[in-house]
C-alpha cells in the first residue's frame, strides 16, 4: 500500500510511545503531562450527567451544531470578558475536540505545503505533530527565560510565506517558562507590522501558584489573534473539550468548514455535561484546590532536584502549570540518560521531540502533577544518582 508524504513525514507521538513503556506499576514516571486524577470532580460530574440528561433528554444523544453548544460558548465568552477584560462574544468561540484538534484545524485552514510556521524552540510536541501533517516549513525561535528571542523573531518574520506564530505564553510546555509583561508587549508591537496570525495556546493559564496574572500577547490587540483554551487541565481531560477564540469572522467560517469535514461536531454529550458542571458548581474553588496540589508537588520536585541533582544540571522554576525543564551541561544526551533511567525504573521525556530540527539534545522534561510528594522525591533521587 502507498501512503501519503504527509503521514510518512509526521512522527508518532513520542510521549504516547514512552507511556506504553512506562505504564508498569513499578516505574516512577515523570513523562506524561497528565493531570492528577484526584483533581477530577467525579461526584459533581456524575450529578451533572444525571441533571443534564433530565433537563435535556434526547438532545445529549443527537447530532448537533458544528460550532458547539450555545450555552457553553456563552459561558466561555462571559468568562473571558470577566477575567481577562476581552470583548469576546459567543460567536467568537468555537468548541473543538481538545486543543489538539484546534491545532490540526488551524493547520488545515492556514497552511499550504512549504508555508512557514514560527515555533518556540523548544516547543510543544503536540503542536509540532499536528502542524507537520500540513507539510510546513518550521522556523524555530529560541525561547528565552522571559519569552521569544526578539531578534530571531524579526528574522523569521521576514521569511516568505510565514502564516502564523505559535506560542504557549503561560507555563509553557515543555519548559514551564512564562513570558514577561515587557516581552509580551514587545512581541505584540513586532507582530503588528506583519500580516501573520498569532496563536496563543493557554491550557495551563489558570494553574498559577505564584506571581501575578499577565495579559495575553495579542488577544484583544492584534487583528489576527487566535486564542486556544481547554477544560482538560481543570475539569477532565477524558472528555476532550477545547475551544478556539478569534474575532476574525472569515477565519472562523473556514475553521467550521474544516471541522465539518473532520468530525461534524465535538461530542455533544460532553458539552452538555461540562456546561452543567460549570453552571452548578464553584469552578474557581475547584481550580484553587488543583493549584494548591500542584504547588506542593512542584515545590517537592524543586527541593529534591536542589538536593540530589549535580551542579552541572540547571532547571527552570515554574510559577504554575505542570512542567520543569532541565539542562545537562556535561556533554551527555537526554536519550542516553533515559535508557539508564529506565533501568532504575524512573522515566522522563528526553528533549528531542520538542525541537523541529535538533537531535541528541541535552535537555529533558519532568512532569510533577501525577505523583505523590513521596514518590516525586524517590524518583528525583534515583534520577540524580544517574545524572
Amino acid at each position: 500500500m502507498q501512503y501519503s508524504d504527509r503521514i510518512l513525514n509526521t512522527p508518532s507521538s513520542f510521549i504516547r510511545n514512552i507511556l506504553k513503556v512506562t505504564d508498569s506499576k513499578d516505574v516512577i514516571s515523570f513523562a506524561g503531562g497528565l493531570p492528577n486524577p484526584i483533581s477530577f470532580p467525579i461526584d459533581a460530574l456524575k450529578a451533572s450527567v444525571d441533571h443534564a440528561i433530565g433537563e435535556n433528554g434526547s438532545k445529549l444523544f443527537q447530532y448537533s451544531s458544528t460550532q458547539g453548544y450555545a450555552p457553553l460558548r456563552e459561558y466561555i465568552a462571559a468568562k473571558y470578558q470577566r477575567v481577562h477584560g476581552l470583548d469576546i462574544q459567543p460567536e467568537d468561540v468555537f468548541i473543538t475536540t481538545g486543543s489538539q484538534q484546534a491545532l490540526e484545524l488551524i493547520g488545515k485552514v492556514l497552511i499550504n505545503k512549504g508555508d512557514g510556521i514560527i515555533m518556540e524552540e523548544p516547543g510543544y510536541l503536540g503542536a509540532i505533530q499536528a502542524f507537520t501533517l500540513s507539510e510546513p516549513t518550521f522556523y524555530p525561535v529560541t525561547l528565552e527565560n522571559d519569552g521569544l528571542n526578539l531578534e530571531e523573531l524579526e528574522n523569521a518574520l521576514q521569511q516568505k510565506n510565514v502564516k502564523f506564530v505559535y506560542t504557549v505564553p503561560n507555563f509553557q510546555n515543555p519548559t514551564g517558562l512564562t513570558y514577561s509583561k515587557e516581552k509580551r508587549e514587545q512581541i505584540c508591537e513586532i507582530l503588528s507590522k506583519y500580516d501573520v496570525a498569532l496563536i496563543e495556546d493557554d491550557p495551563y493559564g489558570e494553574l498559577r501558584f505564584q506571581g501575578e496574572p499577565l495579559p495575553y500577547i495579542g488577544a484583544g490587540k492584534l487583528e489576527n489573534s487566535i486564542l486556544l483554551g481547554s477544560f482538560s487541565k481543570t475539569v477532565t481531560p477524558g472528555m476532550r473539550l477545547g475551544f478556539i477564540i478569534t474575532k476574525n469572522k472569515e477565519l472562523m467560517q473556514h475553521i467550521e468548514t474544516a471541522k465539518q469535514a473532520s468530525d461534524l461536531h465535538t461530542n455533544i454529550f460532553s458539552q452538555y455535561v461540562i456546561y452543567d458542571y460549570l453552571a452548578n458548581n464553584e469552578y474557581t474553588e475547584h481550580v484553587n484546590k488543583i493549584i494548591a496540589l500542584y504547588k506542593e508537588q512542584s515545590d517537592t520536585m524543586l527541593a529534591a532536584m536542589d538536593e540530589f541533582f549535580p551542579a552541572h544540571v540547571t532547571y527552570t522554576k515554574p510559577e504554575g502549570g505542570m512542567f520543569i525543564w532541565a539542562t545537562m551541561n556535561n556533554g551527555a544526551t537526554a536519550l542516553e540518560v533515559f535508557e539508564k533511567a529506565m533501568e532504575q525504573k524512573v522515566a522522563f521525556v528526553p528533549g528531542d521531540p520538542f525541537y523541529t530540527s535538533k537531535t541528541g539534545v541535552n535537555t529533558l522534561r519532568l512532569n510533577y502533577t501525577n505523583a505523590t510528594p513521596e514518590v516525586i522525591r524517590e524518583g528525583i533521587k534515583r534520577l540524580g544518582s544517574i545524572l
